[in-house]
């Protein structure tokens, strides 16, 4: 395969951006080749800057299962991309876009939309902190959570995916309250349930771990 572009622009990138990707999971180290730059995409195809083109089995790690440029998706962003781009204060759609939500998972009764996976977590730790009035946190070995200090412990992303047991740069105090259970054990979480009675405050975890 072709992909002396993608390689070029690896090089140009290096020069800019720390380890040229703008985050660990689009370094492609796991798999020991250079970063695939993508030009654009259509329906279930990618196209890269050398023309291969690649089935889509990631989905931009989610969200896209409509598929890539999907018409009608194209025709309503360009329907309210005419009306503004952001205002700083509430609109109908973010009122529309949870009582939809809330309507398609009966257990979610109320919900906050954020920027990023990375935010939610944050922010269900420390609710659930807050309402508990404990501190520790069960997580599980190879799921990710984003950029979470306390969370990037055995991550499955990052330096896990080389691995490397725990992220650089994040010093153990900030991870002392986090306890890891094996995934796909249950022993293992009543095991540190049992060891940690009545300071746990809530289990986060991948329900596919995709990491």
């Amino acid at each position: 395969m072709q992909i002396s572009h993608s390689k070029k622009l690896f090089s140009r990138a290096q020069q800019r951006i720390p380890g040229g990707v703008n985050s660990p999971v689009r370094a492609f180290k796991s798999v020991n080749m250079t970063p695939l730059f993508i030009t654009r995409a259509q329906g279930s195809k990618l196209y890269d800057a050398d023309g291969n083109e690649f089935i889509d089995f990631v989905g931009s790690w989610g969200p896209m299962i409509l598929g890539h440029a999907h018409t009608e998706v194209i025709r309503k962003l360009e329907e309210t991309l005419l009306k503004g781009t952001s205002f700083g204060a509430p609109t109908e759609g973010e009122i529309l876009l949870a009582e939809m939500i809330c309507e398609a998972v009966p257990s979610v009764e109320m919900l906050r939309l954020v920027n990023s996976g990375t935010e939610a977590a944050m922010a269900v730790l420390r609710v659930a902190r807050g309402y508990t009035g404990r501190d520790k946190i069960i997580k599980f070995e190879g799921c990710y959570h984003g950029s979470v200090d306390p969370l990037l412990v055995q991550a499955g992303s990052g330096a896990m995916t080389l691995g490397i047991p725990d992220s650089p740069g994040v010093p153990a105090s900030f991870v002392e309250h986090t306890l890891q259970a094996k995934f796909n054990d249950l022993d293992s979480v009543i095991k540190l349930v049992e060891e940690n009675s009545n300071k746990i405050a809530a289990v986060i975890i991948e329900p596919v771990a995709g990491n």
